[in-house]
């Protein structure tokens, strides 16, 4: 998949394709819909399927406080497109100068002077260019007019995704998480939910305790999870590895900061700098401030022996207690 970071890396052997527009926060199964369609349509025109998205999203650039919490950041987005087999990805960076952009102007610096648009897939509400002016309508008389100079490009309103009788989108799934329900935000990604990141120094308070941790770096403001896990981890070799995980911001230790923190059963190797792909099985609890180390030790003994109960793991005789 190639990534293309702005308009000023496009090549003249760019133009000419397929598109799609959005945040595609999660990579849920409406937008794997929308992914589909548009390869398809691809493939009878013979032009590569192109994924136009935005870093940062734009809420997140308006309303930082007022974000939701990302379900993927960029690196995992990009990861879950590449695996739906999208041919390319135009990434806009997202500031005051596209805020600031009509939509026309964006309709012919993008979809036609850019990109060469074709064919154009959206959403039945999306909206786009200054103060969201822009819409399918304006789209489809664009893409018209610019047909009559053979620059044009057809539209198409792939309508409303569900889940039963509920409209698939990001939000649910951050709804699902919130309230600990993985299943259903398996059914509505298509995939268990993970977390991604690299390994770094913490503050080693776990080994003190006798439950070393892995700390991942996050790279969001926010999480969608909070609490204790049963999870794997992928990334440590041909099979995922067991474990208990904690999300959130360690009020035992006037922690301000979200952070995942992951101990792998019967694992002792330095992994510092390592990426990890972290899978979220069970939630076990929430998170909770506790009055002294003895008394968080103990709790995590308990959580570890539930997690390992639940992902079938047998407990080694000299498991701290």
């Amino acid at each position: 998949m190639r990534l293309i970071r702005g308009l000023h890396n496009l090549r003249a052997a760019d133009r000419g394709c397929v598109a799609t527009i959005g945040n595609f926060d999660g990579v849920h199964l409406g937008h794997r819909a929308v992914f589909q369609r548009l390869i398809a349509r691809g493939r009878e025109l013979e032009l590569p399927a192109t994924v136009i998205t935005f870093e940062p999203q734009p809420l997140e650039f308006f309303a930082p406080a007022a974000a939701p919490a990302r379900l993927t950041r960029l690196r995992e987005k990009l990861d879950a497109i590449r695996n739906d087999l999208i041919d390319q990805v135009m990434l806009l960076a997202f500031g005051h100068r596209l805020a600031a952009m009509d939509a026309r102007t964006f309709v012919q610096r993008l979809l036609i002077d850019g990109l060469g648009v074709r064919y154009l897939l959206v959403g039945d509400d999306f909206r786009f260019g200054q103060n969201r002016a822009g819409d399918y309508g304006l789209l489809h008389a664009m893409g018209e007019e610019a047909a009559r100079s053979g620059a044009g490009f057809a539209v198409e309103n792939l309508h409303t995704i569900t889940h039963g009788e509920t409209r698939i989108s990001s939000t649910r799934v951050r709804e699902a998480l919130s309230r600990g329900d993985l299943e259903q935000a398996r059914h509505l990604l298509g995939r268990p939910y993970r977390i991604e990141g690299r390994v770094v120094h913490g503050d080693k308070r776990g080994h003190a305790i006798g439950f070393p941790t892995a700390n991942l770096n996050l790279h969001r403001r926010f999480s969608p999870l909070r609490g204790v896990y049963a999870v794997v981890a992928h990334g440590l070799g041909p099979e995922p590895r067991a474990g208990v995980a904690n999300i959130g911001t360690r009020p035992t230790v006037n922690g301000q900061d979200c952070r995942l923190e992951v101990h792998l059963f019967d694992f002792d190797e330095t992994i510092y700098g390592r990426h990890l792909q972290v899978e979220f099985r069970l939630k076990l609890r929430d998170e909770r401030r506790f009055d002294s180390f003895d008394d968080l030790r103990r709790q995590i003994q308990l959580d570890a022996s539930a997690a390992r109960v639940y992902l079938g793991v047998a407990e080694r005789e000299n498991a701290p207690r």
